[in-house]
């Protein structure tokens, strides 16, 4: 198991790293929804996710939520195959963020 993290390339562009799952996500983590009011347009760049489960999903999520709420552009690079498996499962793949990856 691998801590995740996200990590700030720029203003506007995080890695996420590690595990995105249920034992790895934390309150702190969940409730960390500051960098997406940094820019206008953010980008999450998930290629370095090694796994991730249904919880990894929901603070995705919460993070469209979010930045939904708050006029920000959010956009996802490398979206692992788990995380598209599992946004089909829910019926969450016809949304735009998961549709063309």
């Amino acid at each position: 198991m691998t801590a995740f993290m996200l990590v700030e390339q720029s203003k506007s562009y995080y890695f996420a790293e590690g595990d995105l799952t249920f034992f790895t996500l934390n309150k702190k983590t969940i409730k960390s929804f500051d960098f997406l009011n940094a820019a206008k347009e953010i980008c999450i760049d998930l290629k370095k996710v090694n796994t991730s489960d249904s919880a990894g999903l929901a603070l995705i999520i919460e993070w469209i939520k979010h930045s939904k709420n708050h006029n920000t552009s959010l956009t996802f690079k490398n979206i692992p195959q788990q995380l598209l498996t599992l946004a089909k499962l829910s019926g969450f793949d016809t949304n735009e963020y998961f549709v063309d990856h």
